[in-house]
């Protein structure tokens, strides 16, 4: 996927931001193009190889469709997590490591909810404010808030999350159409028995 100057990008593990330059430099001996992003949400510029920028995880912001996605998982019950909360830390450390914006998502959600119900360890308190900055930093972009309406919005939506537990996806049914298989023909209604005869 390529990059250019101008377009909105999330960088995993520091949120969204816009890519600034695309130029050529020559660091080290060797001559590449680098992407210049500035992550707004922490004022910060980071530098990626553009011939990098995929393994680096770089992709572009979600759109209206993935939105409207991301706001369903915000609005679920909570998933399983570990009840040790050394073990439940590293469970979602994992999850915001891969970079996906449902597991990034989830983190947010469950912690939000964990906060509100039993309070979090010093760590976990931490790990839910970088995350719920580095989600509204790309719910900015998505939904074209500033920085304080994205947190705002955010907030609202944890705010009516549920303590349920979240329902598990329900597998897509098949039709008879589809797979080529005629309809199930209904069972036949019992007769009712003869009256005996006096």
């Amino acid at each position: 996927m390529e990059f250019e100057k101008g377009d909105n990008v999330v960088y995993p593990h520091h949120g969204a931001g816009k890519v600034i330059k695309k130029e050529s430099r020559e660091m080290f001996g060797q001559k590449r193009v680098y992407l210049t992003i500035q992550i707004n949400h922490n004022d910060m510029t980071v530098m990626v190889p553009s011939e990098n920028a995929a393994i680096a995880g770089l992709r572009r912001v979600i759109d209206e469709k993935t939105v409207k996605k991301v706001l369903a998982v915000l609005r679920a019950g909570t998933s399983e997590m570990p009840k040790n909360w050394n073990r439940r830390y590293k469970h979602n450390r994992d999850k915001i490591k891969t970079g996906d914006i449902y597991e990034l998502s989830e983190v947010v959600r469950n912690l939000a909810i964990r906060e509100r119900e039993k309070g979090l360890s010093t760590g976990e308190k931490q790990m839910y404010t970088r995350t719920k900055k580095i989600l509204a930093s790309e719910l900015m972009y998505a939904l074209d808030m500033d920085e304080e309406q994205a947190e705002e919005h955010l907030d609202g939506i944890l705010a009516k999350s549920s303590e349920k537990p979240a329902a598990k996806p329900k597998e897509k049914a098949t039709t008879a159409k589809s797979n080529g298989s005629k309809p199930a023909a209904s069972k036949a209604k019992a007769k009712p028995k003869a009256k005996a005869k006096a």
